[in-house]
């Protein structure tokens, strides 16, 4: 059954820059760009080691990205969907923020594409 877990308070996110936190026993990477939260797997799929939180964020072509800091491809914040890869893609998590407090659903949006 999915449930919401409490990871953070919104005042300890910088904008643009990621952060880890272990939901349900996998590793999330979560953002605030803008204001606006995301959450996806931190497992990099090219690189299969947990670096996506460690990505630089920003826009590509009009996409909301972070980038990976091994191999540098891109994954689009709101879907996950890598851009050099069509066939590749993160699983994205519900988040949302209660009275200051950053939750993460313990269930993807999107299942991984293999």
């Amino acid at each position: 059954m999915s449930q919401w877990i409490p990871v953070c308070q919104y005042s300890q996110l910088t904008n643009g820059l990621g952060v880890c936190a272990l939901v349900n026993g996998q590793q999330v990477a979560i953002f605030c760009v803008e204001g606006e939260l995301f959450a996806l797997d931190n497992f990099d799929p090219f690189s299969e080691i947990n670096v996506i939180s460690r990505g630089i964020t920003g826009d590509l072509k009009g996409r909301l990205v972070v980038a990976s800091p091994i191999y540098k491809q891109h994954f689009d914040l709101r879907t996950g969907q890598c851009l050099e890869d069509d066939s590749i893609s993160l699983n994205v998590y519900p988040i949302e923020t209660v009275d200051g407090v950053v939750q993460v659903m313990t269930a993807p949006l999107v299942k991984q594409v293999a």
